[in-house]
């Protein structure tokens, strides 16, 4: 089932919203302008239409967000400021945009620039879908793509991905639902915000195959097909890199265990910058030729050494049964 059978692409939330009573992990106002109370945590729901963002934004809802559906982008500086005044009521704030027009955008990143300048934190969630899937979720609902006027679907969608090339590029967290189920998403979004506390870094760690493409989400991509192939041993071609035989082949190969360790100290050095810079997710994908034996073995142990370091990691298998 695709993340928008049961919405429609147009990615409307519904009806209604929850308000969270918990404590903003935000800056308090200032000089910029905002009152001292508490800001709210803002988080900003964009991507392509039919991605899932009422599905991502329904999510957070339940989570105990304020959820407001399509605001014109020059009012969510205001909506934060009616947050910060709210004594406390409103400490979560989530808003889905959608960019269908050339001002619609500058709008946007006008309310970024001001929300910037008054030191509140936000982030911004990006859904992302292959046009393969965004032009099935929409053939599969019989309506048209909401920028494709006279022309096919995959025009609206090519107009809409121009569109929000530069938002996609600024987003701290990038999902591709593209093979995503609705209940498969939302564990994503639960995974990334259902935390009572922040950590200071969370890290998926994606094994795929470089002939199904590389993801589309992926921050650093790691090709394992320097070492041998378990494909061409016959008693451990029908086994996954899940199995401690196809596992043990893999690290008994010369230079395996040597980059495990020295890709850790380099993700070590990574995720230093990451958190200096406020990057609050990392996804790090690893590939082989068919997902199966080498990067999900690779996936497996980079994963256990990234939680031994204190990263919260979430580990993603996503070609592994395709064959």
């Amino acid at each position: 089932m695709n993340v928008n059978e049961q919405e429609g692409p147009q990615d409307h939330t519904g009806d209604g919203a929850q308000v969270s009573t918990g404590t903003s992990t935000g800056t308090t106002g200032d000089a910029a302008g905002l009152p001292d109370a508490a800001i709210p945590e803002l988080v900003i729901i964009s991507g392509m239409s039919g991605a899932g963002r009422s599905t991502a934004a329904k999510c957070l809802e339940d989570l105990g967000w304020f959820v407001v559906d399509n605001l014109p982008p020059a009012l969510i500086p205001t909506m934060v400021e009616l947050g910060a005044r709210s004594q406390g009521n409103v400490a979560r704030i989530a808003v889905v945009v959608d960019v269908r027009g050339r001002r619609f955008f500058d709008n946007l990143r006008e309310s970024l620039a001001d929300l910037e300048a008054k030191h509140v934190t936000r982030r911004i969630v990006f859904l992302e879908s292959s046009d393969e899937a965004l032009v099935r979720r929409f053939e599969s609902v019989r309506r048209p793509h909401p920028l494709q006027g006279d022309g096919r679907i995959v025009d609206g969608i090519d107009a809409e991905r121009e569109l929000l090339r530069e938002l996609r590029g600024d987003a701290d967290l990038v999902i591709d639902t593209s093979s995503l189920n609705v209940h498969e998403l939302r564990a994503k979004m639960d995974a990334q915000f259902a935390g009572e506390e922040e950590p200071e870094l969370r890290a998926t760690v994606m094994s795929f195959g470089f002939k199904y493409g590389l993801p589309v989400d992926a921050d650093l991509v790691v090709d394992m097909r320097f070492l041998p192939n378990p494909h061409w041993v016959p008693e451990l071609r029908p086994f996954t890199g899940l199995n401690e035989e196809v596992s043990a082949y893999v690290f008994n190969q010369p230079g395996a265990k040597e980059f495990i360790d020295r890709y850790s100290e380099l993700l070590q050095l990574i995720a230093a910058g990451y958190r200096r810079e406020g990057k609050r997710y990392v996804t790090i994908a690893v590939g082989c030729t068919g997902g199966k034996h080498r990067s999900v073995a690779t996936s497996e142990k980079l994963a256990a050494r990234l939680a031994s370091q204190g990263v919260e990691t979430v580990v993603v298998h996503r070609d592994m049964g395709r064959e």
